[in-house]
């Protein structure tokens, strides 16, 4: 066997830099070599415990509301909408305030007094000198006791935006749980195409046969034989191209799953699915499938919600009207004012209440209001042509659902008939009153019957799963802790 060193004609034995060079070219050569010689099999390591046995569509559905990006970048944004209610409503809750300063002043701008003789006293009074510096501390509990409407509105604020934060979740939970079962759905379709394809082809190679015997024994000519080759070539792309969309399938759904590919896994993913494409018919009048839209739909929450956080805006805006009222209560100390020494302080317990009024603030509460009860209005027209949206999506959504079971129920006779085609051609061939064109046209309408029914209930399946979405009910197959939080 051949050193790299030897497979390299322009490496040379050298001394010093030349030599350390020659051995670290020969060591990457090596582990290059050895890297495109022995790829890692797919499937080896890194593998989680859910991808180590068969899922079913319960399974799946589970799996990506705990990973899948969009449901966790949504638990963030109901634990932001969290801390924005603790904002809004903190103004109703007493606040507690500590205060002190400390100050320092030059001789010239320090004010004293001196008190003037009074008759009958000898001596004087001495001068009072407050000093050059001064300080004070104190601890306040503050509680507002009227905002004009600002209270109320903010406790009612704070309870509707963590209510609309949950239903945009549910929203995502809605969008993720189709964009999976749509997923899942392709993936089975997949699996069946391989089947049937593979079907085709082991027909084709069965008629190659017997094509062949029998041009061999001399009863067909070699153009049956010919004929037999160039459906069975023509048949084998289909199952190349059948594997690669299984692939592609199953790449699909593990990445709505949340789940990130490791690169060991270069060849196939080992995902097995235990579902089916069976789905019995789902029966539902438009009427009803428009009231429970209407009823339980997460966007018209969120959007009900919203309507209701920006009547509250107004009541806020509106507030800039009216005086705000503070009672408080607390201890406070400080510098007596008659002393130079830092040590002479007074103090004790302090209440009160005080109000503050903005008589005129510029217009600045005129546009306030103004820009709220824009909002407000915005608001409820969203909400009625998202409204209009949803009874549109409804309905094509139903009637797509009509078109495909019927499309279904045409193509469930079909692949029956095709095989007692495909016999009942074989029959006459064999028998001498049929043609070879006869076998081949009835397998490769047997071929294309299974793949339209097989499509078929794919498309029912999606359909169906289409009206749920728009009904809103988006996961009949989870828990009823995740299908009741839209109810």
């Amino acid at each position: 066997m051949k050193t790299p060193a030897a497979t390299l004609p322009f490496l040379r034995t050298e001394t010093g830099f030349g030599c350390f060079r020659t051995l670290v070219v020969v060591l990457l050569w090596g582990w290059a070599a050895g890297a495109s010689s022995d790829p890692a099999p797919a499937g080896s390591t890194g593998l989680p415990p859910w991808l180590r046995h068969p899922l079913s569509l319960a399974d799946c559905l589970n799996i990506a509301f705990e990973q899948n990006s969009e449901v966790l970048k949504s638990r963030k944004d109901i634990e932001a909408a969290t801390g924005l209610a603790i904002q809004t409503r903190a103004i109703i809750i007493p606040k507690v305030r500590a205060s002190g300063d400390y100050s320092i002043r030059q001789d010239s701008n320090v004010d004293t007094l001196e008190v003037p003789a009074i008759p009958g006293i000898t001596g004087g009074l001495p001068v009072i000198n407050p000093g050059d510096q001064n300080w004070s501390a104190g601890i306040h509990l503050v509680q507002s006791l009227y905002e004009g409407g600002r209270m109320s509105a903010s406790w009612k604020t704070a309870r509707l935006l963590k209510e609309q934060a949950l239903a945009r979740h549910h929203t995502v939970l809605a969008d993720v749980a189709t964009e999976v079962r749509v997923a899942y759905y392709n993936v089975l379709l997949a699996e069946k195409e391989i089947e049937v394809s593979e079907a085709s082809v082991e027909l084709l190679t069965r008629e190659l046969e017997d094509s062949t015997r029998r041009f061999n024994a001399g009863t067909v000519p070699r153009f049956n034989v010919l004929r037999a080759e160039v459906e069975l070539a023509n048949a084998r792309p289909r199952v190349s191209r059948a594997r690669n969309g299984y692939r592609i399938a199953k790449n699909v759904l593990v990445n709505a799953l949340g789940y990130r590919v490791p690169a060991d896994i270069w060849e196939d993913i080992p995902l097995q699915l235990t579902d089916t494409l069976e789905l019995p018919r789902f029966d539902l009048a438009v009427p009803q499938a428009l009231a429970l839209a209407l009823e339980r739909r997460p966007e018209l929450v969120a959007l009900r919600k919203n309507e209701e956080l920006r009547k509250q805006g107004v009541v806020t805006a509106r507030a800039g009207y009216l005086p705000r009222i503070e009672g408080f209560v607390g201890y406070s100390a400080r510098k007596s004012m008659f002393s130079a020494d830092l040590g002479d302080d007074v103090h004790g317990w302090e209440a009160g209440v005080q109000a503050t009024w903005n008589l005129f603030d510029g217009a600045f509460t005129r546009g306030k209001v103004a820009e709220a009860r824009a909002l407000q209005e915005r608001a409820e027209l969203e909400t009625d042509d998202t409204t209009r949206r949803i009874e549109l999506e409804v309905r094509t959504a139903y009637s797509t659902l009509i078109e495909s079971w019927e499309v279904l129920e045409s193509q469930q006779k079909v692949v029956e008939q095709a095989e007692e085609a495909l016999r009942l051609a074989r029959a006459r061939s064999d028998a001498g009153t049929g043609t070879q064109l006869d076998v081949l046209s009835a397998q490769t309408a047997l071929t294309d019957a299974r793949t339209t029914e097989i499509r078929a209930r794919r498309e029912y399946a999606v359909a169906r799963t289409r009206l749920e979405r728009a009904i809103g009910a988006y996961v009949p197959e989870v828990q009823e802790r995740t299908a009741g939080s839209v109810k």
